[in-house]
């Protein structure tokens, strides 16, 4: 089964604390392809959460922005996006970090006969790789896919840079298209 994976699509990272221009722009376009996902593949929703301590964290100390407290309203899902993933009955998985350990993805992936993983979302430099090469690690054999198109980073210099990383470990950077 296709599995895929929207990373981090929350109201901090497009519009508010962290938003960026190019955040926004991926809104419509990411919402639009969730509505148009065939029923027969699985959707997982990750959601960045930090709670009153994150300045105290080690990301914190780094990235001293309070972003994504858990409850905000930057830390929901942007709505428009929210709505395409109820509307497939998407899984949202809370972390804690920039990503989910691999050993994480899988057991969130138990009872799923997993053919192909595609990720797509923010911020392409940060979270979706983190979160792509977990995927790379915990299925090294299945197809891992990034859609450059429904991505976002920082600025567009490392959202480019986070991509040829991705591409110099194998994971496939496409644009959603591509693929259909």
């Amino acid at each position: 089964m296709k599995v895929f994976c929207v990373i981090d699509m929350q109201n901090d990272f497009i519009d508010c604390a962290l938003g960026t221009p190019e955040a926004v722009g991926i809104v419509d376009p990411v919402a639009e392809f969730i509505a148009g996902l065939d029923d027969d593949c699985e959707i997982v929703a990750t959601r960045d959460t930090h709670y009153n301590d994150y300045l105290e964290t080690n990301e914190g100390r780094h990235l001293p922005v309070v972003h994504c407290q858990i409850d905000s309203h930057g830390w929901e899902i942007n709505e428009r996006v929210a709505e395409a993933l109820r509307s497939k009955g998407a899984r949202i998985i809370d972390k804690p970090n920039f990503g989910i350990s691999p050993e994480r993805w899988a057991q969130s992936f138990e009872n799923v006969d997993v053919t192909e993983i595609v990720l797509f979302g923010l911020c392409t430099d940060i979270c979706v790789i983190s979160n792509a090469l977990a995927m790379k690690t915990a299925y090294p054999e299945i197809p891992v896919k990034v859609y450059s198109d429904l991505c976002a980073g920082v600025t567009p210099e490392s959202h480019e840079a986070a991509l040829l990383t991705m591409k110099m470990c194998q994971v496939d950077v496409m644009k959603s298209w591509e693929d259909k």
